[in-house]
């Protein structure tokens, strides 16, 4: 399913494998309990971690594992339900987090790599794809809220998820939606490593990240179900840290 190792300072999850990256419920199981890994160890460890999530073979993740649904709404439902704390772990996560997009990332896939603070992607191959518009799913709420806040030139978002549009690298990049485009995938996952040193490097506390980082996204954050501190707790907090 996945695998996580630490490399100094920076977690490396990989999703292992030359399949999809459907997400199912024993990958997503899988994915939730490395994140609740690295965020117990980054508490034990002190400031100063980040994290890449990157996978093997030519998918990055083909989304929501449908062929297990079927033809069943329900089931379907209950998929879309089980990758939304995926959502919430990685948005509240107290760290800075890279996704590596080295393959195709659709649809669930699309919004795992958004759910990270950054996106390094490979030129040669692989696209970013909302399938639903083509297929006939509307978005769950969630979805749209975390499109809203992470692709946010209207056109852009419009490209995406009103009309299929399939984002090689470059094209991803002008829009604001990756930030590093690298040659192929070695390149891609060493450029998301070495970002992420970067960031780990600057000790930042994990606590005070996570909490800037929901108050970027309050409606995303509350659409997975992350509760945002009140005014008088936030004012409680920051005087705690002066």
């Amino acid at each position: 399913m996945c695998t996580l190792e630490k490399r100094g300072r920076v977690f490396v999850l990989t999703l292992t494998g030359d399949g999809e990256h459907r997400l199912g419920h024993a990958l997503i199981a899988s994915i939730r309990a490395a994140l609740a890994s690295v965020a117990a160890q980054a508490a034990q460890s002190g400031p100063g971690a980040a994290l890449v999530t990157v996978a093997e073979g030519r998918f990055f993740s083909n989304g929501l594992d449908i062929g297990w649904a079927g033809t069943s709404r329900a089931k379907l439902g209950e998929l879309v339900a089980a990758l939304r704390p995926v959502a919430a772990d990685l948005l509240a996560l107290p760290m800075p987090t890279v996704a590596a997009v080295t393959g195709h990332a659709s649809a669930g896939g699309f919004l795992l790599a958004l759910c990270h603070d950054y996106r390094v992607m490979r030129a040669d191959r692989g696209v970013l794809y909302m399938s639903e518009v083509d297929i006939g799913l509307p978005l769950p709420p969630y979805f749209v809220a975390l499109f809203r806040a992470k692709v946010t030139a209207a056109h852009a978002l419009r490209d995406v998820l009103l009309r299929g549009r399939k984002l090689r690298a470059p094209e991803a990049r002008e829009m604001g939606i990756v930030d590093v485009v690298c040659p192929g995938a070695p390149e891609t996952a060493a450029e998301a490593l070495r970002l992420a040193e970067e960031l780990a490097a600057r000790k930042w506390d994990g606590a005070v990240y996570a909490s800037i980082r929901v108050s970027m996204f309050p409606d995303a954050c509350r659409k997975v179900g992350i509760v945002e501190e009140s005014d008088e707790d936030k004012a409680r907090s920051f005087a705690s840290k002066l």
